[in-house]
This record gives structure tokens, C-alpha cells and sequence, in this order.
């Protein structure tokens, strides 16, 4: 019988790290880079790794009894969850698997069977961790680390979990507001004022659409794709690496990051405005390039773009997206894609194209 400890507690017995990397483990199931994850078990998601493990009983560390994670997120839950109760995982794998995709990379397939409660158990997720807990990354904000503070969400999570997978409705009051605000969302990225355009050579794909959306709409229909322009109304763009870049993508080749930098130099030449460009680094989880006001706290830069501020800029939206696909399709130039770039190999890609 396998059960949960906080993840200060790793060393104290044999324990699986899920969805982290840490010295003494006895079996690590996580799509971090670089992350020990046996080949065999590379996935997409960690929890894909996890649910791997459990069709190979015989992997070696797959017999420690506790689990650990060090943060509290979708994909994270998911895994050590399913480490807990793997009979249920298994028979709801391919449910588990898109909620965890959903969850990480922000990607939904709508015409899935599956969508509907797919959506349905992220938003559980993420309105029960808000009303009772804390936002994503908001632990440094309330002083505490959040190994330490995450435990707290999975004592609360991991006996009620159950329920609401095999009865979506019992978790209704919770899910329903933001589950109607995606939906809402949804329509509005497949009605006719969105354009949606591919660059499938540099990994880009761009959303021209009237107002900023949730995530789980507008990063819906990217599956494939690393690198999100977004094109609103009245002049307000935001540029972002998706996450599928920062971790081990076991299913397809990637290009690797560049730096963000030589774009905002051009983007900050062409623009009139008093505002300025800025970028986050390369190695964030998520890194933005937006109009510079007030600077985002990491958990205002996680949340959805509808819910934070998206600056006017000067430069038309067809300059724009001229800009960056041309920034792409020079920086890419004789790069091929490919699987498991170290960030070593990331670092001296962006070295030779800064010079």
C-alpha cells in the first residue's frame, strides 16, 4: 500500500519522485529535463510516466511504498494519485492522461469524448486549489516554500479525487464557473472574428482574436506547436514559449528556446509608445514577451492572459507577426528539430545566435 509524504521526507525511506528530481530516489517518474526517468517510462507528462510504471509492475524502485513530489500542480496530482489508487487510474488512463496534458501544457482536444470531463476535472482542480489553498506559485507570496506548503493540497485532494472522476457532477459548484468561462471562450476561438495561422517550420502558431482568453481556449487547438503569438484587439500582443519546451517532450521532436532578446531590441525600435518590451529568460517555465508595465509576479504571469493586464502598443498586428516570424525563421536557420535538448545544448544554441 503506497502513500504520500512531503517531499523533505524523501531520504527518510524509499520513496518514487513524481513530476521532480531529487537525490536517494528509489524510482523517479518525471518529464523534467534531465530528469532519471527510466526510457522505457519517458512520456509527455509525468503522470504519462507514471501510468507507464504501473503497466510494468516489475520496474525496479516501483515497489516503494511512499511518493513524493515537490509542488502541487495537474500533472503532479495526477501522478501521485495514480501511484495510490492504480487499479482506478488504469481503468480511467486515458481520462488521467488528458487531464494531466490539459493541465501542463494547456491543450485540449474538443473533439475527444473525453473533452467534456477532461475539462470538467481541471477545473475542479484548479478551483477547489484556489478557493481552499493558494494559486499556482503563490507560496513564496505567504512566505512559505512550496514543498512545504504543497502538502497541504494533497492531504485535502488525494481522498476526494475519487469521487468526482467517477462523478463529475459531485463537484459541480466548484468547477462550473470556470468551466463555463473556457466553454465561452471555446466559441469565441472557433467563431469568425478568431484567425488561427501555422508556421509549422519554426514551432509558431498564431491566434488573432478580439480579447485575451483563458488558456484552455486559446492554447486548445496548439497541440504540435512550442511558441504562441497572440493577436488582440487594439493593439495588444503577447508572445510565449508553451511549456512543452521546458520539459523532456517524449512524443515529437522540438526546436530548442532562443533568446527573446534580439526581438525585443527590434520590437522596442519599432514602437512609439511610452511602454517598452520585455522578456522573461529562457529558462523560465513559461517565458513572456509582452509590453512592460507593472512587473508580473510569476503566479499573474501562470494565470490566464484575461486576468492580467495587456498593454496597447503602436505597432500594427500585421508588422507584428511579420517581426516575429521572422525573427524565428532566421534564429532556426540550419537548426534541425529533435528529442531531449539539455540545457547546455539550449544555452550554446542561443550563444551562437546572439553573437
Amino acid at each position: 500500500m503506497r502513500f504520500f509524504v512531503p517531499f523533505a521526507q524523501l531520504r527518510q525511506q524509499p520513496t518514487i519522485i513524481v513530476d521532480s528530481v531529487g537525490t536517494s530516489a528509489a524510482l523517479t517518474l518525471a518529464h523534467w529535463r534531465g530528469a532519471a526517468t527510466p526510457e522505457q517510462l519517458r512520456d509527455d507528462t509525468s503522470a504519462g510516466s507514471v501510468l507507464r510504471a504501473l503497466h510494468q509492475s516489475d520496474t525496479v524502485g516501483l515497489e516503494a511504498a511512499a511518493v513524493t513530489v515537490n509542488h502541487f500542480d495537474i500533472d503532479g496530482f495526477i501522478g501521485v494519485w495514480s501511484l495510490l489508487n492504480p487499479e482506478l487510474a488504469l481503468r480511467h488512463e486515458e481520462l488521467l492522461r488528458q487531464v494531466a496534458v490539459l493541465g501542463d501544457f494547456r491543450e485540449i482536444d474538443v473533439a475527444h469524448p473525453l473533452a467534456d470531463q477532461v475539462l470538467k476535472l481541471a477545473c475542479w482542480l484548479n478551483a477547489e486549489e484556489k478557493a481552499r489553498f493558494y494559486e499556482p506559485f503563490g507560496a513564496p507570496i505567504r512566505r512559505k516554500r512550496e514543498d512545504e506548503a504543497s502538502a497541504e493540497k494533497f492531504d485535502w485532494f488525494l481522498p476526494r479525487f475519487a469521487n468526482v472522476l467517477q462523478k463529475p457532477e459531485a463537484g459541480r459548484e466548484a468547477w462550473e464557473p470556470e468551466y463555463a468561462r473556457v466553454k465561452q471562450a471555446a466559441a469565441v476561438m472557433r467563431g469568425p472574428l478568431t484567425k488561427l495561422s501555422r508556421y509549422p517550420e519554426i514551432g509558431l502558431f498564431v491566434v488573432r482574436t478580439p480579447t485575451p482568453l483563458a488558456y484552455y481556449a486559446l492554447f486548445g487547438p496548439t497541440a504540435g506547436f512550442d511558441t504562441v503569438l497572440s493577436l488582440y484587439d487594439g493593439g495588444r500582443y503577447e508572445l510565449e514559449y508553451k511549456y512543452t519546451t521546458w520539459i523532456d517532450l517524449e512524443s515529437r521532436p522540438t526546436l530548442p528556446r532562443i533568446s527573446l532578446a534580439p526581438l525585443v531590441a527590434r520590437l522596442n525600435m519599432l514602437e512609439t509608445t511610452s511602454q517598452t518590451w520585455a522578456a522573461d529568460g529562457i529558462t523560465d517555465t513559461g517565458p513572456l514577451l509582452r509590453l512592460a508595465g507593472k512587473k508580473l509576479t510569476k503566479a499573474e504571469r501562470y494565470a490566464d492572459p484575461d486576468g492580467r493586464p495587456i498593454y496597447a502598443s503602436s505597432i500594427a498586428p500585421e508588422v507584428m507577426e511579420r517581426e516575429v516570424v521572422a525573427f524565428f525563421s532566421q534564429g532556426y536557420a540550419g537548426i534541425q528539430p529533435k528529442k531531449y535538448w539539455t540545457w547546455a545544448e539550449v544555452k550554446a544554441v542561443t550563444r551562437t545566435r546572439t553573437l
